[in-house]
């Protein structure tokens, strides 16, 4: 087995193990207002929640070279709102479409032809054909050497029919899409453990 320091490392190398190794990794494609009214829309893979009786997720996003955030964070902190839109098979192209870097006066939403649905508690709009959307209030934000953690309470959740079985998200039904390292994504390919315990 080969073993790595990680100080002896590039920062890239690091980089490069740890979004190979910890995978598949969930996308949270992160809608926003800007304070100038755009909609904005970019996926996030390193996303998880952290709490789950009071929901709250968080996205990390990476600083640009010039030490400017990225428009979602940028627009979470000075807004206090996103949303969440869970990514399936069928917006994997768009989603992807939305990872190109635009200037902050044009919309993924129009840029990758995403149709918006107008949320309930926040300004941000939604993705319209997102199985799963939820509606966040800024909780906290927390730098991270090269990252900023984002964390959102969430205030309302979007679920559609289609996943729903007796009222709970069917697992057997919702056919989210994952990130792999490097170029590449996975889609769902469910293992079904029977547990003895």
């Amino acid at each position: 087995m080969e073993e790595f320091d990680v100080e002896e490392l590039t920062l890239r190398e690091n980089g490069r193990i740890i979004k190979s190794a910890v995978t598949p990794r969930p996308i949270a494609w992160v809608s926003t207002v800007s304070e100038d009214g755009v909609d904005n829309l970019a996926p996030y893979s390193s996303y998880n929640y952290v709490s789950s009786s009071h929901p709250v997720v968080l996205f990390n996003a990476q600083y640009r070279e010039n030490g400017e955030l990225k428009d979602s964070a940028r627009n979470a902190l000075n807004t206090g709102e996103f949303v969440v839109n869970v990514v399936t098979e069928q917006l994997a192209r768009q989603m992807d479409q939305t990872s190109a870097t635009l200037p902050p006066e044009e919309s993924e939403f129009d840029f990758a032809e995403v149709e918006r649905a107008k949320s309930r508690r926040v300004s941000p709009p939604r993705v319209a054909d997102a199985v799963v959307s939820m509606e966040c209030n800024l909780y906290d934000s927390i730098e991270i050497y090269d990252k900023l953690m984002v964390l959102g309470e969430v205030e309302y959740f979007h679920i559609s029919e289609d996943v729903l079985t007796d009222g709970k998200i069917d697992m057997k039904k919702l056919d989210v899409v994952g990130r792999l390292g490097g170029p590449y994504y996975t889609a769902v390919d469910r293992l079904e453990l029977t547990r003895n315990y």
